[in-house]
């Protein structure tokens, strides 16, 4: 069964993953694997040669500078990259295919217009101002934060393309997840 989860930025997908797979079942990860895209070379070729840049070392922040100073779209970044990730959920999904449980933790997953590729879709909600605190916690900046989030679709909007959605705390999450299947 394929798991997809999905929420706002900072709203605790990534604890909810971990949470819920118990280190038993494999976990996808969007945004390890952009990150893990930043530290490959041809694919900062590509970006260097798309975005006319001075060179590929610390790309990534050079492309973050760039959106937050407007002078790039994040829609014409995801241009690029969105192609190479659902590519890599679905090879992930093949390889894990006998598993019971697959969790997919993808942050743009209904904007990306993935839901039709999973069995179950979680939404994760969380506070603004809460999941600002844990944005800035993990060395980011407000700007940064506030431009991401606005990116983002309207949370009332991703909770209609979920079968659960969930106020994530430790103590119900598990208990109300198991519902979904436990009836």
């Amino acid at each position: 069964m394929k798991i997809g989860i999905t929420g706002s930025l900072s709203s605790g997908k990534t604890c909810a993953s971990k949470f819920l797979s118990k280190n038993k079942y494999p976990i996808f990860s969007a945004d390890k694997q952009v990150s893990n895209l930043y530290k490959n070379k041809s694919f900062k070729n590509r970006l260097k040669k798309t975005f006319k840049l001075d060179g590929t070392k610390n790309i990534k922040k050079k492309i973050k500078t760039l959106v937050l100073e407007k002078k790039l779209s994040l829609k014409r970044l995801e241009k690029i990259i969105h192609p190479i990730v659902i590519k890599s959920i679905k090879l992930f999904a093949l390889q894990n295919r006998k598993k019971k449980f697959i969790f997919f933790e993808i942050p743009l997953l209904i904007e990306s217009r993935l839901e039709s590729f999973f069995n179950i879709i979680l939404f994760i909600d969380s506070k603004k101002n809460i999941r600002l605190k844990r944005y800035l916690k993990r060395k980011g900046n407000k700007k940064a934060f506030l431009v991401l989030d606005k990116h983002q679709l309207n949370n009332r909007f991703k909770k209609n393309f979920s079968v659960k959605n969930f106020k994530f705390s430790k103590k119900n999450f598990f208990s109300a997840f198991l519902s979904l299947f436990f009836l």
